[in-house]
């Protein structure tokens, strides 16, 4: 170390900025409150007491924020999903903050003890595995809880995996609806289906690699010829977005395994014109051909949801056939 009563005034104001540098700023535990930065050290203030909701990046690790790598620094513990992949995060920046696990299966035995964290006036970080803690992820009743109890909540806003297949997908974006994943029974997801297909909004969903081509195929039955972006490993090495209807996509994904996380961006229902007489259509093609062909058909004119037009064919077929008296429908 170089002698600052000897030493030339430039080279003890060095040595004073060097000593600043290797003695980093401690808290009482005795951990330091630093990230890496570029290869540099970088001092984090302690974080303020309360619930820190914290967005971490959903596949770059380069996509977190300032804030949150201060934040994460600065916090007393940080309750992650999986401190596996959250260890991974940390090492990238050389964060020593100590984490605990919060998911689904430990909630109910977890949340008590960051409570109690949070009554001592600690700083609890809280994040997801990738992206915005609560969007699908656990966390909610952790939220009401802490804001029941009085304690400050803040949130860190930074990537998330909606948002950015919204914005990669090259469809309608003024309004959209997250309707997360869906139900993965095929009796309750075509369900699931026929309530957001009258929707006037672009939808957005979550689905797994193992299951997208069962849930393309049910919607494209129950949504029609719909414009639509596969986004599939967003930030990632691997990263892909598809845009075709949902008739090909489900085609498509059908022919090979599908690995990895998928965002599912779908246009809106087409706006319904005033002067279309749908039941005039389904009659005119009911007098020709099947009940199936007929739905398929007008489907295709008019963008309309098939399972609404299937239910409107049954019911105009029972009354041609009661009046008729031909029988049943084909």
């Amino acid at each position: 170390m170089v002698n600052a009563l000897s030493a030339k005034p430039g080279a003890a104001r060095a040595a004073r900025m060097r000593s600043v540098v290797e003695s980093p700023p401690v808290r009482q535990d005795g951990r330091d409150r630093r990230y890496t930065l570029g290869g540099r050290p970088v001092d984090a203030p302690a974080l303020a007491p309360g619930l820190h909701i914290v967005s971490t990046p959903i596949g770059n690790l380069g996509d977190i924020t300032l804030r949150a790598l201060a934040a994460l620094a600065g916090a007393d513990i940080i309750a992650c999903e999986d401190t596996r992949v959250t260890r991974k995060l940390l090492d990238r920046y050389a964060i020593t903050t100590p984490l605990t696990p919060y998911h689904d299966h430990n909630a109910a035995k977890a949340r008590p003890a960051l409570l109690r964290r949070l009554a001592e006036g600690a700083a609890v970080a809280l994040v997801s595995d990738a992206g915005t803690p609560l969007v699908s992820d656990p966390g909610l009743k952790l939220v009401r809880a802490a804001q029941d109890a009085g304690y400050a909540i803040a949130v860190l806003p930074g990537a998330s995996a909606l948002l950015a297949a919204v914005a990669v997908a090259g469809l309608p974006t003024d309004r959209f609806l997250f309707a997360g994943f869906l139900p993965p029974k095929p009796g309750a997801r075509r369900a699931r289906i026929a309530e957001l297909a009258p929707i006037p909004a672009s939808l957005v969903l979550f689905e797994t690699g193992p299951r997208i081509a069962a849930a393309l195929s049910d919607l494209a039955a129950g949504l029609g010829p719909r414009q639509a972006a596969l986004c599939r490993e967003l930030t990632k090495i691997h990263e892909e977005v598809r845009r075709a209807d949902l008739e090909t996509l489900a085609r498509d994904c059908t022919s090979g395994e599908i690995r990895g996380e998928i965002v599912l961006v779908i246009e809106p229902p087409p706006q319904r014109p005033d002067t279309i007489d749908t039941d005039a259509l389904l009659r005119q093609a009911l007098a020709r051909t099947s009940l199936k062909d007929a739905v398929g058909e007008v489907a295709s004119l008019t963008g309309l949801p098939r399972r609404e037009l299937y239910q409107r064919a049954l019911a105009l077929a029972k009354i041609a056939s009661e009046e008729t008296g031909d029988g049943a429908p084909r």
